[in-house]
């Protein structure tokens, strides 16, 4: 179980070996790489920078990480998001779960990503060709987060 949270690129695939190297009680791995797409709401992007208060942030990334070896019986788990500025087509996030049977590391997978996307503390502004501005939270998101608040009352 590992949160980063740095400036600094990530490479998937060194990050996936390193979690399952010497493991043989991992049957599944489900791996999600979020990148800065170059287009939102309809308006170009070059640009996204993600502000954050070190310290809360990775504490509340630890804390959904340890919902979710709570939630599923995950064998790792392994979180890394970035900050900064990132240009569009940059890797932004890297989300791997690992366990004995694929169902689990799918759903934790999912319910981990749907988390970062509507509660982890990042602060995001998109730079394009019509200026800056300050990204929204989305219903779309905000929805897809709902569904484990209800799986688990």
């Amino acid at each position: 179980m590992s949160v980063a949270v740095q400036q600094d690129d990530f490479d998937p695939g060194a990050e996936l070996a390193a979690l399952t190297e010497g493991r043989r009680d991992i049957g599944a791995v489900v791996s999600f790489v979020g990148l800065v797409r170059d287009m939102s709401d309809g308006s170009g992007v070059s640009a996204m920078t993600l502000e954050h208060y070190p310290g809360m942030t990775e504490r509340s990334l630890a804390a959904i990480e340890a919902e979710a070896n709570a939630r599923w019986p995950l064998t790792a788990s392994l979180i890394v998001h970035r900050h900064g500025r990132l240009e569009a087509g940059d890797r932004i996030v890297l989300v791997i779960t690992a366990s004995a049977h694929r169902q689990a590391a799918f759903d934790a997978a999912a319910f981990l990503v749907d988390y970062l996307k509507t509660q982890a503390p990042f602060w995001k502004r998109e730079e394009g060709a019509e200026g800056d501005r300050w990204v929204e939270a989305r219903s779309a998101d905000d929805a897809a987060a709902a569904r484990w608040r209800k799986s688990h009352e």
